[in-house]
């Protein structure tokens, strides 16, 4: 059987009692039988769909648009319409397809959070009644897509006081001018959440600049390394003028900004237990099926090693994003519990692919094995939303009380 198997999952001698093979304590078990449903109903369109096409994209750095009505088919909303009576989704749901976005692929993970996470959490947070009417239906439904501007050129950990971006009150219009870096899915979005310093009033606002919009300009950033397929962008906001209407009612102030990242975040720990998953099935299943010195690599007490240290990396990841979504749905979880796990599954996932590249030896480095794949976007994961050690400086701020950012 050929090794060079086009999705993640390639079955080993212990599938777990589990969904995934990696699962090891059958974590998935703790869903609701629908979430369940949900979940394999993700899993089967990632395997058909996504699997088949996803190294290509990859390798082009091109983005598989014909992907984009699937999604809207396959009911993740992970948001609760306001006017429907519908309970919000449990958080350990919306971790898991996180989880399941990632271990098919980072990119489409990537796309997937920052529109239904960063563009559509920002305007259910920061948006009054009408503009969640207005925006998040077409949304939700995937026939807009959302982009969520905050980083700058010369601006990433420190935004919070550095931002450059400036919006000027003219009559019922705002003038923004500033530039935005990095800004996932905006080459062709069709809003993207702009935030922006009052030069008046000196206070962070945001912003719904809707496609089309003069002033607007949006170039892609080539020759990336990681995540090849998500098309990020250079942003340009040259006198670009949007109504009084599309200022989002509840922003105003980086401490808005900040609520959207705190959820968000503990979405990229989520990822980042995906990556170790499919990196961990990955190398199982080549353990089994790769023979030096006439017998499979996998009894080889080394190799066991390995898949054991890498099992124990995602297990314990995935244990720690349990109890945060826990906390999540209680509403008891701070800033310090998303930054706590997004900094350490982060590190633990670096491990991991590391570990799995390792296993496959030349072969890790070859995109039809997958593994090479979850190596290099592993190093984005590691830095978006957030460095280490910005996690870092808010856990220890909250367990000393002592701040040490600067």
């Amino acid at each position: 059987m050929s090794i060079t198997a086009t999705l993640p999952h390639i079955p080993g001698p212990y599938l777990g009692p589990g969904l995934l093979p990696g699962d090891f304590y059958a974590y998935e078990d703790l869903l609701a039988p629908g979430e369940r449903e949900t979940v394999e109903r993700l899993r089967e369109f990632l395997r058909s769909e996504v699997a088949p096409i996803v190294t290509d994209h990859w390798a082009r750095d091109a983005f598989p648009f014909q992907l984009i009505p699937g999604f809207a088919n396959l009911g993740l909303n992970t948001w609760a319409d306001p006017d429907s009576g519908d309970p919000e989704p449990s958080n350990l749901l919306k971790g898991i397809i996180a989880l399941e976005l990632t271990h098919a692929d980072a990119s489409i993970a990537t796309f997937f959070g920052v529109h239904t996470g960063l563009a559509m959490g920002t305007v259910l947070a920061c948006g009054d009644a009408e503009q969640q009417r207005r925006w998040l239906p077409a949304m939700s439904g995937f026939e807009k897509v959302g982009a969520f501007g905050l980083t700058e050129p010369h601006g990433g950990s420190d935004v919070a006081g550095g931002l450059q971006t400036t919006a000027r009150r003219d009559g019922d219009e705002w003038i923004l001018n500033g530039a935005k870096r990095w800004i996932g899915n905006a080459t062709f979005a069709d809003l993207v959440v702009i935030w922006a310093r009052d030069v008046d009033t000196d206070r962070v606002l945001g912003f719904i600049v809707e496609k089309g919009t003069p002033g607007f300009h949006a170039s892609k950033i080539e020759r990336k390394m990681a995540l090849r397929i998500v098309q990020n962008a250079d942003i340009v906001l040259d006198d670009c003028r949007v109504p009084e209407a599309n200022r989002l009612a509840h922003a105003d102030s980086f401490k808005d900004t900040a609520k959207i990242l705190r959820q968000t975040r503990s979405g990229v720990a989520w990822e980042a237990v995906g990556i170790m998953l499919a990196a961990y099935e990955i190398a199982l299943g080549y353990a089994t099926e790769r023979e030096q010195f006439g017998r499979p690599i996998g009894k080889f007490q080394l190799v066991q090693d390995l898949l054991v240290k890498m099992l124990g990396n995602a297990t314990g990841s995935f244990g720690m994003m349990v109890r945060l979504a826990q906390l999540q749905d209680a509403g008891v979880f701070k800033d310090e519990h998303s930054a706590l796990a997004k900094a350490y599954c982060t590190v633990r996932m670096r491990e991991t692919v590391g570990w799995a590249r390792e296993l496959l030896g030349g072969n890790g480095i070859v995109l039809d094995y997958n593994v090479g794949r979850f190596v290099a976007d592993a190093e984005a994961i590691y830095s978006y939303e957030g460095t280490r050690e910005i996690q870092t400086l808010i856990v220890g701020r909250a367990v000393t009380g002592l701040g040490a950012f600067v």
